[in-house]
């Protein structure tokens, strides 16, 4: 039986994921900051990626229950939008603390109970590989940094013969997608440099979430990764074309869209 761990497991895709492995037959390890909905097969612990001390705590719980790992799936992480000018740096840092630093910290402690041809599996976002967009640019430059920091780790552990694999999807049906329609509520309602723009801004991204797909289209592809023979460093599922439009015209051309669509 093949031992893995889940990051964000209370989570929609932290969920579908860990449904979708004990079907299979693994054994699941989940960690979250708190248990929701979890299966009784699933060996949860409560953990906050963001505390180092939480994770080793975790680490000596599963150690203590698993010889070793076969894989690590990180879905846990958090989104924001605001304008840079007017965010504050707690929030900044927050964004960046579970993003980014969690996986490190999560990688760090238990990588050393991954097997010999195991797997990491980081879930992303359609927009690390793009240009950032206005007031949603924190999130994107999380994501961006998660992906440079897996292919550098994807080049280091290939000489320990294991293999690390990015999930980039676009919109999907969890409960994310609520957080983003609260933030741009928040965002449209609080913010006094773009009051002007904020409510097209708000139109646009409102059509751009519309076309989603569910959390076990996510699950499957972490399976593919986990179980394919030469995994690939990107899979990609429900990308937006108007984002990939936009991102191909250079930079002076979306500069001057961008503010043409939200400057009134």
């Amino acid at each position: 039986m093949k031992n893995v761990l889940i990051t964000g497991v209370s989570g929609g895709m932290g969920r579908a994921i860990s449904e979708l492995l004990l079907e299979r037959k693994y054994q699941v390890y989940g960690l979250d900051r708190k248990e929701s909905g979890a299966d009784e097969r699933l060996h949860f612990i409560p953990c906050d990626i963001t505390d180092v001390k939480s994770v080793e705590a975790a680490f000596e719980r599963v150690k203590a229950s698993a010889d070793s790992l076969d894989g690590i799936v990180h879905t846990a992480g958090i989104y924001d939008l605001d304008s840079l000018l007017e965010m504050d740096e707690e929030r900044f840092r927050r964004i960046f603390e579970v993003n980014l630093f969690g996986v490190y910290r999560v990688n760090k402690i238990f990588v050393p109970m991954l097997n010999r041809g195991g797997r990491i599996v980081v879930t992303s976002s359609e927009l690390a590989p793009l240009d950032p967009l206005p007031f949603t640019g924190v999130y994107a430059v999380t994501k961006a940094a998660l992906e440079k920091y897996a292919y550098s780790l994807r080049m280091e552990v290939n000489l320990l013969d294991i293999s690390v694999s990015v999930i980039r999807p676009g919109a999907v049906k969890t409960g994310m997608l609520r957080e983003s329609t609260r933030a741009l509520d928040s965002f449209s309602t609080n913010t006094q440099l773009y009051r002007c723009n904020a409510q097209r801004f708000k139109r646009t991204v409102d059509m751009i979430e519309t076309k989603n797909v569910a959390p076990a289209d996510i699950a499957r592809l972490v399976c593919k990764a986990l179980e394919s023979r030469h995994p690939r460093f990107v899979y990609n599922i429900n990308r937006n074309f108007l984002l990939r439009l936009m991102d191909i015209l250079p930079d002076a051309l979306q500069t001057a869209i961008i503010k043409a669509i939200l400057r009134t």
